[in-house]
């Protein structure tokens, strides 16, 4: 059975992360994606980072297979026309220049659309229109303009920012979405259209639950599923919450066995109020299970410190591991905190392909993310990244070029 995205054919003007990490995905489905790099350079990733000299890194590797590699120098008049004809036979333009970067190298929105009046232009910027929309942005400052640092951490510590990559894989992920629905709208319409994703706009649509909670303090003044409640105090903006889940369902990171020389022997422990006579029994506390201080959700919320307190005693005779088999036993929900190395060595996520070998023929080996999106009638094949230029000759002929007209572009350092 052929692939989801058979036959759409993604001019990839992208690089680093958040481009990348959409047209990787397009890719997965099926999608020919044409990675457009500079000759003898390439994706600044492909050397940064690296773990082995002169090959390409695994930051590059991890966030381009299943695409071809073209070198162009579109400063060349002849680099310009190959990237014209390539305008002109694919569906999709993605890029994540700086602002103003492919209007300067010629290629305006017009004069993209008098090519190809159906290619879907899709962009990655750090912001959208505003007083910020011309500054370049990098993670870490998308993470903290989309409001998740200012609401993650400790209340008497400074905002911290996420280890997952919210601002450029997660902006990545939603620029697909609207790729896929440009090209869906595109059916009914035969039109092309821009599609743009800022990354201040998608941290913030990941952060939308604290969106949700501004409005409820400036409101009530408290929030008590916060740690803050019922002794601290709230001010007004929504404060750092801990390990607190921001939702209906208290829950916190206890300690587990071997904490003491394991910085990730901990569970993440909810008290989902069905379960609540269950986790008294499990704890030893089955008096709490009548107690009126405890026996409801608003009863326990002001004692949530030494209700945690009283579990993590009980975690902390038990392995992570151990925990999680005897609290799954009674449906209360918990998880374990799982290291990079846990991970990467868990069989179940090797069969689903969630983590990935790959073999690479410089590097040998190596382990990747997989589609995290699972289709049944297209199952993924996770192919191994590009070398710089590998197939720009097969791109070259496949546009019409006669060998003796791509070597002649590559003497002219066209290609």
């Amino acid at each position: 059975m052929g692939k989801a995205l058979d036959g759409v054919r993604i001019l990839d003007f992208t690089h680093v992360q958040s481009g990348p990490t959409c047209t990787q995905l397009l890719a997965w489905f099926g999608a020919d994606v044409i990675k457009v790099e500079r000759a003898g350079a390439g994706d600044i990733t492909r050397e940064q980072l690296r773990d082995i000299p002169d090959v390409d890194s695994l930051y590059f590797t991890m966030l381009n297979h299943n695409k071809r590699s073209v070198t162009i120098d579109t400063k060349n008049p002849e680099g310009k026309q190959v990237l014209e004809a390539l305008i002109q036979t694919c569906d999709v333009l993605v890029e994540n220049f700086a602002p103003g970067a492919l209007d300067r190298m010629g290629f305006t929105w017009e004069r993209i659309q008098a090519l190809n009046p159906r290619m879907i232009v899709a962009s990655v910027k750090g912001f959208g229109p505003g007083p910020y929309e011309d500054c370049k942005v990098y993670e870490n400052v998308a993470q903290c303009a989309g409001g998740a640092a200012s609401t993650t951490g400790f209340d008497d510590g400074p905002p911290v920012v996420s280890g997952a990559q919210i601002g450029d894989s997660g902006t990545g992920l939603h620029l697909a979405l609207g790729i896929v629905t440009a090209l869906y709208q595109r059916t009914s319409t035969g039109r092309g259209q821009r599609v743009l994703a800022a990354m201040q706009d998608g941290v913030l649509n990941l952060c939308r639950v604290k969106l949700r909670d501004q409005q409820r303090l400036e409101r009530t003044g408290t929030m008590k599923e916060y740690p803050q409640y019922p002794n601290g105090t709230f001010g007004e903006a929504v404060p750092r919450a801990g390990n607190a889940s921001g939702g209906g369902q208290p829950g916190w990171i206890l300690k587990c066995k071997g904490w003491e020389t394991d910085p990730n022997a901990y569970i993440y422990f909810i008290t989902q109020a069905p379960v609540w006579a269950k986790i008294c029994n499990v704890i030893g506390k089955e008096e709490w299970a009548t107690d009126p201080d405890y026996a409801t959700p608003a009863a326990r919320l002001p004692h949530l410190k030494d209700i945690f307190a009283e579990i993590e005693r009980w975690t902390m005779t038990k392995t992570k591991f151990e925990a999680m088999a005897i609290l799954n036993k009674y449906d209360i929900p918990c998880g374990p905190i799982l290291s990079m190395k846990e991970i990467a060595e868990e069989p179940s996520l090797r069969k689903t392909g969630t983590i990935v070998e790959v073999d690479h023929p410089l590097r040998g080996k190596y382990l990747t993310v997989g589609n995290p999106i699972k289709l049944s009638d297209s199952p993924t094949e996770v192919k191994r990244s590009p070398l710089l230029g590998e197939h720009t000759d097969e791109v070259m002929a496949e546009l019409g070029y006669s060998p003796e007209q791509i070597s002649a572009l590559r003497t002219a350092g066209a290609i």
